[in-house]
């Protein structure tokens, strides 16, 4: 979030400064789509909590609170461009939500972890 904000600066600065119009366009383009994506981090996070009553997941269309029995958790693993990459997946009837290491802040499989441990 820090630092598509400081990101969002940058460009903000690059769009006021640069002589070539064109370029302050494109500077003017990413320094909104860096402020979005930093007040989207801003106001939906943190998006999952959990307790030992079970998770609170957090969407642009609010709070989501779900019980241990209805949710089922799990990873997923897949190999993208030669790169391996980890989400944790929370399912609640026909609503899956798909966690990566952005979103939960540290590796899914320590949540994954985490969250077994809470739900005994």
């Amino acid at each position: 979030m820090a630092v598509a904000l400081l990101g969002a600066l940058a460009a903000l600065a690059g769009a006021v400064f640069s002589p070539d119009r064109m370029g302050a366009v494109l500077f003017g383009v990413a320094a909104v789509v860096l402020a979005a994506l930093s007040a989207h981090g801003l106001f939906v996070r943190p998006r999952l909590a959990a307790d030992d009553r079970g998770v609170r997941i957090r969407t642009t269309g609010g709070v989501h609170e779900f019980s241990w029995p209805e949710t089922h958790t799990r990873l997923r693993s897949t190999r993208r461009l030669g790169r391996d990459s980890t989400t944790l997946e929370i399912s609640v009837g026909e609503q899956l939500f798909v966690f990566g290491w952005l979103e939960l802040g540290t590796d899914p499989r320590d949540v994954l972890d985490v969250l077994g441990a809470l739900r005994r």
